[in-house]
């Protein structure tokens, strides 16, 4: 009875393993819900014609958005002139005005991500023998200089598609680092 029992059971128990994969995700809070829209929210931008309040209606406010960094005089000047040997004159008319105003410029800084998901065998994933992510989504980068809460340049980048599938194999499974860590002391 007990051998029949345990046979009925075991397959519906196996079944149900899958939802006990170590689950992440990992997803950057954003007002866009894929690239295109955050570039159209870009694209609307105009230089020296947005204003700092636009910016608001466009989501693209760091106070109510998470994932917009200030940049203070002090980093738009590494970020445009890296070293001695850039020549600020070669730098985008936007960007030189920015500079020359020091204190009276700021900048944002935009970047959205993607998300990753597990998925896979619970048992071979669980004694480390197979791991599998799915890593989907996209990725915004862009940059804002606002002088005298006037924009003066923007620049976007980033992947509009992202699907990369990593899978890890360790044929000793859970055991697979502890010669390792003997040798190095760990």
């Amino acid at each position: 009875m007990t051998r029949l029992t345990i046979t009925m059971f075991l397959p519906a128990l196996l079944a149900g393993c899958g939802a006990l994969l170590p689950r992440g995700e990992s997803v950057t809070e954003s007002p866009w819900q894929n690239y295109q829209e955050a570039q159209q929210a870009f694209d609307s931008i105009v230089a020296y014609k947005t204003t700092a309040e636009d910016l608001k209606k466009l989501k693209l406010d760091p106070l109510q958005n998470p994932n917009i960094t200030l940049l203070n005089y002090s980093d738009v000047l590494r970020r445009f002139i890296p070293s001695p040997s850039t020549n600020a004159q070669d730098l985008d008319p936007g960007v030189q005005d920015c500079i020359r105003a020091k204190s009276a410029c700021k900048g944002y800084e935009v970047d959205q991500k993607t998300m990753s998901r597990r998925y896979g065998n619970f048992l071979a994933d669980f004694l480390n023998f197979k791991r599998k992510v799915d890593i989907a989504g996209w990725r915004f980068n862009g940059v804002i200089l606002i002088k005298d809460e006037i924009v003066v340049y923007k620049l976007t980048g980033g992947q509009p598609a992202i699907h990369e599938l990593e899978e890890s194999k360790n044929p000793l499974g859970p055991f697979q680092g502890i010669g390792e860590s003997r040798l190095l002391g760990r």
